[in-house]
């Protein structure tokens, strides 16, 4: 695919790119696929399957308490428990308000833990990165935001979310659906939006404007940045995901770069 090669103009030090089609082929990839960068946040989509697992195997319910009082394991996955954003301080009502928590990841990878008596860390190799032979990718640290992976694994990843073996595809189809419609919030680097649409650790497009995706990008679309200049989306209305990973912090050249790849990208898909 040319419009990959758009990432050697992106004013970064290394990147890498590809496109992976809901059949798992491969459609394009540029750069060094096997280095391996900090994801950031978009460590979260992984722990959030991670928890889906758990979920399936029944060592926790969706709907169970977990993190403040009144919040659940769904409320945490949805950034609807009430948790600050970098602190575990409650500063809402669960329910009440999208409130990006990296807090609540963390409160939700002890919780797992606890329940599954292995570290998260642990249990997100043994649930998702092994099965799908992501041997690259380790977390050590947050499950909010310290995985390190190549786009050769979350290629795997992408492979996966669009056509499950690990989950059922309900459970997956869950993930992708809005959890408390209507609620606003900031979205990190893009300001307030309203609605800010979350799914189970998925972030969804909808109709928020600016965004990180593309002008042409499905309102289904769904996936997650990071702040190490990171992204993987997923878009069901061409049946394809694109992961672009770099070694530049997020910032003004991302907001700039990363909209018009996403069109070429999905042009070029047709």
């Amino acid at each position: 695919m040319q419009s990959l090669a758009m990432i050697e103009n992106w004013p970064v030090p290394t990147a890498a790119a590809a496109v992976v089609r809901a059949d798992g082929t491969v459609a394009g990839s540029h750069g060094p696929l096997a280095h391996r960068f900090p994801l950031a946040s978009v460590t979260k989509p992984l722990a959030a399957y991670a928890a889906l697992v758990a979920y399936e195997e029944g060592a926790v319910e969706l709907d169970e308490p977990a993190g403040p009082e009144g919040s659940t394991v769904r409320h945490l996955l949805a950034h609807t428990s009430g948790l600050a954003f970098d602190e575990h301080r409650v500063t809402a009502p669960p329910g009440t308000r999208r409130l990006y928590s990296n807090a609540g990841f963390e409160v939700l990878g002890d919780h797992i833990a606890k329940a599954t008596d292995i570290p998260f860390a642990e249990y997100l190799r043994q649930a998702v990165l092994e099965p799908l032979g992501m041997t690259a990718t380790t977390l050590d640290g947050s499950p909010a935001k310290d995985g390190v992976s190549t786009v050769d694994d979350l290629v795997r990843f992408a492979a996966e979310v669009q056509a499950p073996r690990l989950l059922d595809a309900r459970t997956v189809l869950e993930a992708m659906t809005v959890v408390h419609p209507g609620l606003s919030g900031i979205l990190p680097g893009y300001g307030h939006q309203k609605p800010n649409d979350w799914g189970l650790g998925f972030e969804i497009r909808d109709s928020k404007s600016p965004h990180w995706t593309g002008s042409s990008s499905s309102p289904r679309t769904f996936g997650h940045f990071g702040q190490s200049g990171t992204f993987l989306w997923i878009d069901p209305a061409v049946g394809a995901a694109c992961v672009a990973l770099t070694d530049r912090p997020f910032g003004q050249w991302a907001i700039d770069a990363w909209p018009p790849f996403t069109d070429a990208v999905l042009a070029e898909l047709g």
